[in-house]
């Protein structure tokens, strides 16, 4: 049986890891070992692949957890490898965000510093900020929409945090947070929200695809600085509505959609698209269309 073994020792020879490392292994079950007549320890030949198996990934970074999924067999080598990779992609995106965020502090000017200094500790991190934000919309701004409208809906008004930040894109996205924060701007959409039918209604015409495509087509007239007002595209935005709520075109229906996007015209929102596109590359973004067609509306009716 000795000729089949290995010594604890010939086994550190062969692989290259310490005696006192394979005995770590060996006494939280990650190396197979065996006591002799003697007491010492001996190994089976195979344990020589599994300990050189075990040290490779070790030298990759992986834990020894992750390193037990696939000693045991539960997850391949392939499988463990994408999946500390992905660790790594998290932690260098949230290594970027914090680079650029001191960037942002050390750029300012000194009159500016301590205020961006305030602004960015409240998204220091991307990946907070952004469910800060989809916590706003989802269970705030658009408390009752149905869960795959509100995925729909939070896809265009949420950025995905930018993996390799500029520090504009960092103080934009924190200013996001700050505008959502503000204790004003809840208010009004908390009222709004209180409104009962009139609210659920507009949110309601938010997800047909009517009121998208007018923003859509509203996109390259605010591109080309179009001024807004009357028109059949004003016609057609106001119908998608109208159709929504099962009611006709009127004077009287066009002043409360109006009344119940007050918000949505308001500055606070209205710097919030602008930011989106700040962040995104947008020329346009749909807020800022749907922005435009509000206020097409409020021409209209005045």
């Amino acid at each position: 049986m000795r000729e089949d073994t290995l010594s604890i020792g010939e086994l550190s020879q062969l692989t290259g890891v310490p005696v006192r490392t394979i005995r770590f292994y060996c006494d939280e079950g990650y190396v197979e070992s065996f006591r002799s007549t003697g007491g010492h320890r001996r190994f089976p030949a195979d344990v020589v692949d599994r300990l050189a198996l075990l040290r490779r990934l070790r030298a990759l970074g992986l834990g020894l957890t992750a390193i037990d999924t696939v000693l045991s067999g539960r997850r391949s080598v392939a499988e463990a490898a994408a999946q500390e990779r992905a660790k790594i992609d998290v932690e260098l995106a949230t290594l970027a965000w914090r680079r650029a965020s001191l960037r942002a502090v050390e750029e300012a000017a000194p009159a500016e510093r301590a205020a961006r200094l305030e602004l960015l500790a409240t998204g220091a991190d991307g990946r907070a900020a952004q469910h800060a934000l989809e916590v706003f919309w989802s269970r705030l701004a658009l408390p009752a929409m149905p869960e795959d409208g509100a995925s729909m809906f939070i896809s265009v008004s949420v950025p995905e945090p930018p993996n390799d930040p500029t520090p504009e894109q960092v103080v934009a996205y924190a200013t996001l947070v700050a505008i959502v924060d503000d204790h004003r701007l809840r208010q009004q959409i908390w009222a709004r929200t209180r409104t009962g039918t009139e609210f659920v209604a507009y949110q309601n015409a938010l997800l047909d695809g009517g009121i998208g495509e007018a923003c859509e087509l509203a996109r390259p007239l605010v591109r080309a600085g179009e001024q807004p007002g009357p028109g059949p595209l004003l016609d057609r935005f106001v119908e998608a509505h109208a159709t929504t709520q099962g009611t006709p075109d009127s004077p009287t229906f066009r002043r409360a959609l109006l009344r119940v996007a007050a918000v949505d015209r308001g500055p606070s929102m209205r710097r919030y698209w602008e930011l989106v596109g700040d962040i995104t590359g947008e020329e346009v973004t749909v807020g800022e269309a749907h922005s435009w067609l509000l206020d097409s509306l409020d021409r209209a009716v005045a």
